[in-house]
C-alpha cells in the first residue's frame, strides 16, 4: 500500500489566490482554491513516522511556512485534482470548494482541470476515485 501526503502553505498562498480569480474570470463557480504539493511513498509506513520522515526534510518542509496533511489514500480527495508533470511520485494538488465551503462537484473540477490547471500537451490530470 503506498501513502501520500499534502505539504501546504500555512502563509497567504499568491498562487492559489490568483488560480481563484481567474476560474472565477473563465466562469467556474469556485470559492475557494487550495494548492499543495503532493508527495507520494511507495512503502506503507505509520502516519507518524511518515509525518516524521517529511518534516526532517528541508527540501520539503520548512515549519514557519508549510503544514503536512498526511491523506488517507494515495488519490485525490474530493473536490481535487493532482497535475502531474515530469514526477509522477509529486503532482501539484488543487482543492476546490464552493462559496459554501463544500468540495467542488466532479464536474465543475473537470471545467477547472480543462479550462486552466492542467495542459494536457505536457500534463496529466488524476481525479478522486
Amino acid at each position: 500500500m503506498s501513502r501520500a501526503v499534502a505539504i501546504a502553505l500555512k502563509i497567504p498562498d499568491n498562487a492559489a489566490y490568483t488560480t481563484l480569480v481567474t476560474l472565477r474570470r473563465l466562469g467556474v463557480d469556485v470559492g475557494r482554491v487550495e494548492r499543495a504539493q503532493i508527495v507520494r511513498f511507495e512503502e506503507d509506513v505509520d502516519t507518524a513516522e511518515l509525518l516524521a520522515a517529511v518534516e526532517r526534510d528541508e527540501s520539503l518542509y520548512n515549519p514557519n511556512k508549510h503544514r503536512v496533511i498526511a491523506l488517507e489514500r494515495d488519490v485525490p480527495r474530493q473536490g481535487e485534482v493532482w497535475i502531474v508533470q515530469d514526477d509522477p511520485a509529486r503532482p501539484i494538488g488543487w482543492r476546490l470548494f464552493s462559496a459554501s465551503g463544500e468540495p467542488v462537484s466532479a464536474s465543475t473540477l473537470a471545467q477547472a482541470a480543462q479550462s486552466l490547471l492542467c495542459n494536457p500537451a505536457v500534463e496529466r490530470a488524476l481525479f478522486p476515485g
